[in-house]
């Protein structure tokens, strides 16, 4: 054999091995899911029987779960009322 058509030969061999690899690195990765703990939280009964970690800052959390203090959390940046008392200032401050 020539020494470029045996060259060819293993570089197709190389090639066509790596394709192989990659795809089933692909098919296995494409069915992973990253699940970071901290997101994660919903799904876990656990977080919903602590005590808040910010109960001994903040006088709001005394008595809520993680899980209500992680909701809490986020209805306070999006800028949602917390109590009646709010959502009756807010109503009377813009009629």
């Amino acid at each position: 054999m020539d020494k470029y058509t045996t060259l060819n030969i293993l570089y197709a061999g190389i090639a066509a091995t790596s394709i192989y690899l990659l795809l089933q690195n692909y098919k296995k990765q494409k069915n992973t899911y990253w699940i970071y703990k901290d997101h994660d939280i919903r799904n876990s009964a656990e977080v919903d029987r602590r005590e808040s970690p910010n109960a001994a800052y903040d006088d709001a959390e005394i008595g809520l779960t993680e899980l209500d203090a992680a909701y809490r959390a986020e209805w306070t940046s999006m800028g949602y009322p917390l109590t009646h008392r709010e959502l009756e200032e807010n109503d009377n401050k813009y009629s």
